[in-house]
């Protein structure tokens, strides 16, 4: 065996390696966070009495606090930002654009858009909003794909598509709330900013089977996106349909990012951010794991800091994560412009 191959090999070997210390290392990260935001709230609760109230022992005042309020919302914050951070690290590296995430291309608002339309004008409330919520996410998507066609140029259109409704979105939300009274606008806020402040364990049970079955899949499935790096005609010589990729990716970063918006609305910035700062992590790599973990990571502390930075007043935790992922948004800017500087 040539010494080239050995050393692709131990490459190999060392990049891996890499990859699981770095999981490693997020998925302890988001443990603590996940402790932090269960058990430290304005109701202090150890570890051990935790445990015991997961497992059917009551303790009066805390089993309430703990149950219905602190855990629920450290469950949803893992499954949402998860979700919300997979999605956009897979549309980014599809459409091979750091600015693709379903955020910025209007997917996150045609949920928000369909929501705001249900619960101004049409007076809805609870599920049939979550479900028009979802729908008005896949009309998006669809709509992106639709006009995107075929051919190496699909994923530029994409782009121009996606940018193009989310403009007209969110006009279209402008417009509803200048209609709405006070008590309907206040009401249409969780789907504008984010919350997890009202979330039940039912709707956690719903999203932790999506997430489940979407995350891994979606995983395995963009292992294949370097491929069309090479172009679609040679894409298909080596046995990858890009147009089936593309629509496949589409499916699954559209239902991750709707059952999400769904249940907590839009949390800005965490899918467009996690995925360039999981692939800084990872020296260059797309890592879908790595971008879910940094995910959750960034909406427990966030949720966190929303609830608990100014005593008596609570905030959605989208405006933390928005007024957060202005400044890390500027630092990957000047990082990223350093190393080019650096390579040249």
């Amino acid at each position: 065996m040539s010494t080239s191959v050995l050393s692709l090999r131990a490459a190999r070997r060392g990049v891996h390696r890499r990859q699981r210390l770095l999981v490693a290392a997020l998925v302890a990260l988001v443990v603590g966070l996940f402790l932090v935001r269960a058990l430290l709230g304005d109701y202090r609760i150890s570890f051990v009495d935790g445990i015991r109230m997961v497992t059917g022992t009551t303790i009066p005042g805390a089993s309430f606090i703990f149950l219905e309020s602190t855990l629920p919302r450290a469950c949803m914050a893992v499954l949402a930002g998860a979700a919300f951070a997979s999605a956009g690290a897979a549309y980014q590296s599809m459409l091979r654009n750091p600015l693709a995430s379903p955020d910025v291309l209007g997917i996150n608002l045609g949920a928000s858009a369909a929501a705001v339309f249900a619960v101004v004008l049409l007076g809805w409330t609870g599920t049939p909003v979550a479900v028009v919520a979802f729908l008005g996410a896949v009309a998006v998507a669809a709509t992106i794909h639709g006009f995107a066609g075929r051919g190496g140029a699909a994923t530029g259109r994409m782009i121009l598509v996606g940018v193009g409704l989310a403009a007209v979105l969110s006009s279209v939300v402008h417009w509803v709330l200048l209609r709405a009274d006070i008590y309907r606008a206040q009401d249409a806020l969780v789907w504008l900013t984010g919350s997890l402040g009202s979330v039940t364990w039912s709707e956690i049970s719903r999203l932790a089977v999506v997430v489940a079955v979407g995350l891994p899949l979606l995983a395995v499935v963009t292992r294949q996106l370097g491929v069309l790096g090479l172009g679609d005609d040679l894409a298909a010589g080596l046995g990858v349909r890009a147009g089936r990729l593309r629509l496949l990716i589409t499916a699954l970063v559209v239902l991750l990012t709707a059952s999400a918006t769904a249940v907590c609305g839009p949390v800005a910035f965490v899918g467009f951010l996690s995925g360039p700062i999981a692939r800084r992590l990872a020296r260059g790599r797309t890592s879908i794991p790595a971008a879910a973990l940094v995910g959750a990571a960034m909406v427990l502390a966030a949720d966190w800091v929303s609830a608990y930075a100014v005593p008596g007043t609570a905030y959605p935790v989208g405006v933390v994560t928005g007024l957060a992922g202005a400044p890390v948004l500027v630092w990957l800017l000047v990082a990223g412009r350093r190393s080019i500087q650096e390579s040249s």
